[in-house]
């Protein structure tokens, strides 16, 4: 659900071009990721962030504050050298949508602070780090169930009732972007977030926000933000291989 994270760093451009001169920390968000072979709406996702990316790196008025990379050809080799020089990792996923992957955790044992949904690994992590070490956002599983089973949620009345957010979405398809090059890739995302939204990245945008302006709060705080990276590191090893086969042996194998 990454095209969440980009629209607000689109958001986050669109102010920070109005205010230059506000007072704001720098901020490098890095994508790294391979859509799978059939999964279009993916591609046209990566297409839309290097987009962005493309616009928001060559401001001069922004690109000085803000910078958006996206890695080509995502492979251990680069995860090696980016999950130890991450901050945040943003484990975004719609609740219950979810299969539990890995990467937050090699995240947490490297000390970057989550911020996610509850769903997957985030959980048990959350449970293991405490509420004041973790940014949690966003609906429930059961709320999300509860809207796809009643056909509930509707994007289009969120994109219609709130300026900022329909300033973001709207920004998608002007010519400014369409300049970039890939129209229908960006039609595709644009149509996706007013029409149709499957993920309901509308729904936790403005929880999802809120939550990451104080997650970027709290890191002026170097401190307190050492601590925080600190009880990461500390009870990551609770995903220990080890733990893992003996309770599996204790549970499943009952081996010798």
């Amino acid at each position: 659900r990454q095209h969440l994270n980009a629209l607000h760093i689109l958001s986050e451009y669109l102010w920070l071009r109005d205010n230059p001169n506000a007072d704001y920390t720098p901020h490098t968000y890095i994508f790294g990721a391979k859509a799978a072979a059939g999964y279009y709406f993916a591609k046209q996702m990566i297409r839309f962030i290097v987009k962005l990316s493309e616009v928001i790196n060559n401001d001069p008025r922004v690109n000085q504050k803000l910078k958006v990379v996206y890695v080509e050809d995502y492979r251990v080799t680069l995860a090696e050298l980016m999950i130890p020089s991450a901050d945040i990792s943003e484990q975004i996923s719609l609740a219950g949508t979810e299969a539990s992957g890995t990467s937050n955790m090699k995240f947490m044992i490297n000390g970057a602070v989550t911020l996610g949904t509850l769903d997957g690994a985030n959980v048990e992590i959350a449970n293991l780090v405490g509420a004041e070490n973790i940014y949690l956002f966003g609906r429930s599983s059961e709320e999300v169930i509860e809207l796809y089973e009643t056909g509930g949620y509707h994007p289009w009345d969120l994109w219609q009732h709130d300026p900022e957010m329909a300033e973001a979405i709207d920004f998608i398809v002007s010519p400014e972007l369409l300049a970039c090059g890939n129209a229908a890739a960006l039609a595709r995302v644009y149509r996706d977030f007013v029409a149709k939204d499957y993920f309901m990245a509308l729904l936790d945008a403005r929880d999802y926000a809120a939550t990451k302006e104080r997650c970027l709060a709290d890191y002026e705080d170097r401190a307190a933000w050492g601590r925080k990276m600190l009880v990461n590191i500390a009870t990551s090893g609770f995903f220990s291989s080890d733990r893992t086969i003996r309770e599996y042996n204790d549970e499943i194998w009952h081996l010798g």
